[in-house]
């Protein structure tokens, strides 16, 4: 049951996040949690997370805007040490905020505050109409790797506001999944290098057995997602992206301002 559940919600995930450039890790921690404990449940996402990017450069790199991603993914990627670096220090800090919701406590941390107040704002200005015809200039970029990068690198949120900046920054919907999904690897190699030397400093080994097992098993389930996915995107318009962006950006903003996630 284990492998049905996590293997179609990968599945449904990867196709459902091409559009938006983010949310497969949002959406398969949680179903990972069910199984296995918290921490088991974040690195197992992380590295589905990751071969799933690998898998979707594959699929849609060439449309990459390499300018774009020169521009972004860098000051990304050097922000994404600085954010992994602080994750540590971040995470002994005392939740601000913390309720039971049926058999589970629920928290809300500085640090799930500050990128759900990012993540709503970048909603609203979104669905104004005025802002949604307007085209980032090119000064923003540099700016939007930083703030992505970072807050990628300190809590793995890093795909929403990455999403925010690339909507706005002229480009075609095909370029614009195929400039998030190199950034996004930039990242993820990035962060996932640190908190792998930080696991195995710890002495704590993760992705043995079953779990391993169950990982290859999402990972694929996460390819024919991404693949399915793609074949869609030629049906879609550049405004279908944009909403898919703001609707997703606005249940992961509420979810982690009301601490759900």
């Amino acid at each position: 049951m284990d492998y049905i559940i996590v293997c179609a919600a990968a599945l449904l995930a990867s196709g459902l996040t091409l559009f938006s450039g983010f949310g497969l890790g949002t959406l398969l921690m949680p179903v990972f949690a069910l199984f296995f404990p918290v921490e088991a449940a974040i690195a197992m996402t992380a590295v589905v997370h990751l071969a799933n990017n690998l898998f979707k450069i594959g699929l849609v790199a060439r449309d990459a805007d390499w300018r774009i991603v020169i521009r972004f993914g860098i000051p990304a990627t050097l922000a994404a040490l600085l954010g992994a670096g602080l994750l540590t220090m971040f995470s002994g800090m005392e939740s601000l905020f913390e309720y039971e919701l049926g058999s589970q406590t629920r928290e809300i941390t500085p640090v799930k505050l500050m990128i759900g107040l990012l993540i709503t704002g970048f909603v609203a200005l979104e669905l104004s109409p005025r802002f949604a015809r307007l085209a980032l200039p090119p000064s923003w970029i540099p700016l939007g790797g930083l703030l992505s990068g970072f807050f990628g690198g300190l809590s793995g949120n890093q795909g929403a506001l990455r999403s925010a900046f690339l909507i706005k920054a002229g480009l075609s919907k095909e370029a614009f999944v195929g400039t998030s999904a190199v950034c996004a690897v930039m990242v993820d190699a990035v962060r996932l290098s640190i908190y792998w030397a930080a696991f195995h400093a710890s002495g704590w080994k993760v992705l043995q057995g079953d779990e391993g097992n169950l990982v290859l098993a999402a990972s694929l389930s996460a390819f024919l997602g991404a693949y399915f996915g793609k074949k869609l995107l030629k049906k879609v318009t550049l405004r279908t992206v944009e909403l898919s962006v703001a609707g997703m950006m606005g249940l992961i903003g509420i979810a982690l301002l009301t601490g759900l996630l």
